[in-house]
C-alpha cells in the first residue's frame, strides 16, 4: 500500500498567549458585520465583553447569540439562524467549548443554503461554502475550532447526530491558552479526556487505500502519514499535561500544552476520524446526560483493547508518546499504552466503567444496536464491527473486565446496514 497524507484545516491557525487580541482584524477581514455564538456563563463575563469590543473596535458591528446549550439543542440552529437572517451577518465568530464552535458551524450552513440543520445531517450534503467562520475556543477538548464537522442534539433521534462537510471547517482559528485558566477542574479533565481519546482513536483508524477519489467520496479518510504526525503529537502533550492543568488550574505552561494537544488531536480527527468509542459515547451520554468527554474517556480503554489484535505497533507507538521506555517489544508497549491510558484518565476522575456513570444494565444490547447505526464511525474502527462486537465492548466496559476482550482475538466480519447520518 503506497503512502497516504491527506489533511484538512483552516486557512489560518492563530496559536499562542495573546493571540485573542488579534480577533478583532482577523474578523474584520472577513466582513462588516459579526454574529457571534456563546453561551450563557461566557457571555456574562468581562472577558467575554473584552473580546466583543475587540471585535467593535475593529470597525464591525457585532450582534450577540448567547444562549447556546450544552450538546447543541438542533432547535437552537434555527433560533440562531433565525436571528441572523435579521443582521445578515458577514462572519460567525463562535466563542466558548465546543458546543459554541459546533453551533456556530451548522448556523453558517443554513445561512448560506437556507433550509433547516436536518436537512444537512450526514456527510457531504453541504451543497457548497458556506459563511465564514472565526473559531476561538475556551476549553482544550473538542478540537472544534480546526474540524469539518458540528455535532446537534436531536429530539427525534436516539442519538446525537451530526454535519460533516469539508465547508464546515472553519476559515480561521484563534486559539489562546489563556482563555481557559479559568476552566474549572472538571471540565478540564472532561474536554481533556475527549482530546487524548481524538488523538489516539484517529491514530488507531483504519488505513485505507490511496485511491485519488478518496478525498472526495469521504469526509474522514482515515489514518494516515500527516494526520498520525498531529495524533502523536496529541497524545504526547496531554499525556504529560492533563493532570497538571486538572489539580493546579493556572499552570500556565499545561493549559499552553493542553490546547495544543486539543487542536492537534482536532487536525487529526478532522481528517482521520474516531471510531468506536465515539459511536458508543452517543447512546451512552444519550442514556446517562454525562458529558461527551466522559463518556469517551469511559470507554477508550475497552476499544483499544478490542482493537489490540490489529493495532498492535501504532499503540506501542502511543505507549512510547506516553513516556514508556522504546526497550520493550511491541507487544508489551501494547498492553502499556491501554494500561497508561486508562490510569490518566482514572487519575482526574474519569470513571474506569459504564455502571459508574449510570447506564442501566438493560440497555447495553441498545446501546450496541445505537451505536452500530453510526456508520462513518463503525466503518473507520480498526478491527471490524457488528451489534455483538460492539456489546462486547459495552459489557466490558460496564463490568470493568478489559481482559475479557482478549479471549476472542479474531475480528468478526461486519454486517450490512443501512447508512447512519454520522
Amino acid at each position: 500500500m503506497g503512502i497516504l497524507g491527506f489533511l484538512r484545516g483552516p486557512r489560518e491557525v492563530l496559536f499562542g498567549p495573546g493571540q485573542r487580541y488579534a480577533l478583532g482584524t482577523v474578523t474584520a477581514s472577513l466582513g462588516s458585520r459579526a454574529l457571534v455564538c456563546t453561551d450563557a456563563r461566557l457571555g456574562g463575563t468581562d472577558e467575554f465583553a473584552e473580546l466583543v469590543r475587540l471585535i467593535e473596535d475593529a470597525g464591525v458591528h457585532v450582534t450577540v447569540f448567547a444562549e447556546v446549550l450544552p450538546d447543541v439543542p438542533v432547535h437552537q440552529v434555527a433560533e440562531c439562524a433565525e436571528l441572523a437572517n435579521r443582521v445578515r451577518p458577514d462572519v460567525v465568530v463562535g466563542m466558548g467549548g465546543g458546543s459554541c464552535l459546533d453551533l456556530a458551524k451548522a448556523v453558517a450552513v443554513v445561512i448560506a443554503h437556507g433550509g433547516q440543520a436536518s436537512d444537512y445531517y450526514g456527510e457531504l450534503r453541504v451543497p457548497g461554502p458556506v459563511v465564514p467562520v472565526v473559531a476561538l475556543p475556551t476549553t482544550a477538548g473538542t478540537g472544534s475550532e480546526v474540524t469539518p464537522v458540528a455535532v446537534l442534539t436531536d429530539p427525534g433521534r436516539a442519538s446525537k447526530v451530526g454535519i460533516s462537510s469539508p465547508h464546515l471547517v472553519p476559515h480561521t482559528a484563534v486559539c489562546d491558552p489563556e482563555l481557559t485558566l479559568g476552566c474549572p477542574p472538571s471540565l478540564t479533565a472532561s474536554a481533556g479526556a475527549d482530546a487524548f481519546s481524538h488523538a489516539v482513536e484517529s491514530f488507531t483508524a483504519v488505513r485505507r487505500a490511496a485511491t485519488p477519489e478518496l478525498a472526495t467520496e469521504r469526509v474522514f479518510v482515515g489514518k494516515n502519514e500527516l494526520t498520525d504526525t498531529y495524533a502523536l503529537l496529541g497524545v504526547r502533550l496531554v499525556a504529560q499535561n492533563l493532570r497538571r492543568a486538572v489539580e493546579t488550574p493556572g499552570d500556565a505552561a499545561a493549559r499552553e500544552a493542553m490546547m495544543l494537544g486539543a487542536t492537534a488531536g482536532g487536525f487529526a480527527l478532522g481528517s482521520a476520524g474516531t471510531a468506536a468509542a465515539h459511536a458508543l459515547q452517543y447512546p451512552v451520554g444519550a442514556l446517562t446526560h454525562t458529558p461527551h468527554g466522559i463518556g469517551v474517556g469511559a470507554l477508550l480503554p475497552y476499544v483499544m483493547e478490542y482493537n489490540r489484535p490489529v493495532r498492535v505497533p501504532e499503540l506501542a507507538a502511543v505507549a512510547v508518546a506516553m513516556g514508556a521506555s522504546p526497550d520493550a517489544s511491541p507487544e508489551a508497549l501494547a498492553d502499556e499504552a491501554i494500561d497508561r491510558t486508562a490510569a490518566l484518565l482514572r487519575s482526574v476522575g474519569i470513571p474506569s466503567t459504564l455502571a459508574e456513570i449510570g447506564l442501566p444494565s438493560d440497555r447495553l444490547r441498545w446501546t450496541a444496536e445505537q451505536a452500530f447505526q453510526a456508520t462513518r464511525l463503525v466503518e473507520n474502527n480498526p478491527r471490524p464491527l457488528d451489534v455483538d462486537a460492539l456489546e462486547r465492548i459495552v459489557r466490558a466496559a460496564h463490568s470493568g473486565d478489559r481482559h475479557a476482550l482478549r479471549e476472542e482475538a479474531r475480528p468478526r466480519a461486519a454486517t450490512t446496514t443501512t447508512a447512519g447520518v454520522r
